[in-house]
């Protein structure tokens, strides 16, 4: 069941992964080509199993991030279930887990017992707040290290109440963050022959991306706050409203204000100067807003969309998941995926793989998320069990 003639077609994870973080990692590895085994608990399996909305009597949510993933149920605390698990782990080239700490040295997998049975094994494992420090303990999901993180607080409008992000920029962060980890150990392991134990947190991965929030912070003495959609240094940069909506301008830098200002018929703004160097803009931001919208206020979004594009400024409309759903240059990028769900021909609309690689001629391939436990005939026949045998009528 691997992808051949993908980058990593070759590599078997085994995923203890639950929820988003960890299944969001794996997703992004099986979609560059690697097979990934889904371990789940016997009774109900993966969390998010349970989580609405519900397509055909299965979670949507859960199907997003387990396309193309197999499932095999087993007990970790039973005998003959660690007894596959083990021998799952002596073919498999990565083990991710997002247990809380401590968790897996309980059942006796933690990565110093590991990597004693299996010396090039990588272990990658997601937590909230990571294997060491005073928080390693604490139990975490994407709510409490967007609060803590950092991110929250330069998110939203000045004045407003605490804005999360609106989708789980704590979990998929710090699962991007350990797919990259993992095809570095990967790497690694090709010189060394070793494996690697990758501690990723959550809240590390928060930190990570503000980007230029410390620096800003450094060197103004200031806290950043909430800017609304305006970018913090560079103005304008911002949604604007036009005659029937709003749309995207970022102009980046004194040249393209410069472009602007014509284009908008505006020329003495270029020269005034409250406007004439982007840390000027930055300070009187509200006055050039309130200018730059008086005259987008004359026509409609598509019109000075298409004219401010095809002079090219940076502009873009506003575009809900509706407007994404039917966007031509969407779905000619292959970034909308039709997941099978069920038997009736019944299918749900996901995203997909913003990775391309100039040897991928074919279409992504789609195959649909796994019912709990669906692939546990196939794997223990592979690894030649017992149970596996007396099931296809062969003697034991």
């Amino acid at each position: 069941m691997t992808s051949l003639g993908k980058p990593l077609s070759e590599i078997l994870i085994v995923d203890l992964t639950r929820v988003l973080a960890g299944p969001f990692c794996t997703l992004v590895l099986a979609d560059l080509g690697a097979r990934v085994i889904k371990v789940e608990r016997p009774d109900g399996g993966d969390d998010a199993r349970e989580i609405g909305p519900f397509v055909e009597g299965q979670s949507a949510y859960f199907m997003s991030v387990n396309r193309g993933k197999e499932s095999i149920a087993l007990d970790l605390k039973a005998g003959s279930d660690r007894l596959v698990f083990e021998e799952l782990l002596e073919r498999a080239d990565v083990l991710v887990e997002n247990f809380r700490p401590g968790t897996l040295r309980k059942l006796g997998y933690d990565f110093a017992a590991l990597s004693s049975q299996f010396p090039r094994l990588i272990v990658a494992s997601i937590s909230g707040f990571g294997q060491t420090g005073a928080y390693s303990s604490r139990p975490a999901y994407d709510m409490v290290v967007q609060a803590m993180g950092g991110i929250m607080s330069v998110t939203g409008h000045a004045g407003g109440a605490p804005t999360r992000v609106g989708i789980s920029i704590g979990d998929l962060a710090a699962g991007l963050y350990a797919a990259i980890a993992i095809q570095a150990a990967l790497l690694q392991r090709q010189r060394t022959g070793k494996g690697e134990h990758i501690d990723i947190a959550m809240l590390d991965c928060q930190l990570a991306l503000l980007e230029g929030a410390f620096a800003r912070f450094d060197a103004t003495g200031q806290t950043p706050t909430p800017t609304g959609a305006r970018h913090p240094s560079i103005t304008p940069f911002d949604m604007f409203q036009a005659a029937d909506g709003w749309f995207a301008i970022a102009a980046g830098n004194d040249a393209l204000f410069r472009k602007l200002c014509a284009l908008l018929v505006i020329p003495d703004a270029a020269d005034d100067p409250r406007f004439i160097t982007m840390a000027a803009r930055g300070e009187h931001h509200a006055a050039l807003k309130a200018l730059i919208e008086r005259q987008l206020a004359k026509r409609s979004c598509a019109y000075w969309c298409d004219m401010l594009m095809a002079n090219g400024i940076p502009t873009g409309p506003y575009n809900t998941v509706r407007d994404l759903v039917d966007d031509p240059h969407v779905r000619a990028r292959d970034m909308l995926l039709r997941l099978p769900v069920g038997v009736a021909g019944r299918s749900l609309t996901v995203p997909g793989n913003p990775i391309k690689l100039a040897s991928a001629s074919a279409p992504p391939e789609v195959r649909r998320a796994p019912t709990l436990d669906e692939h546990r005939s196939q794997i223990l026949a592979e690894l030649e069990f017992p149970e596996a045998r007396a099931a296809a009528g062969e003697p034991t």
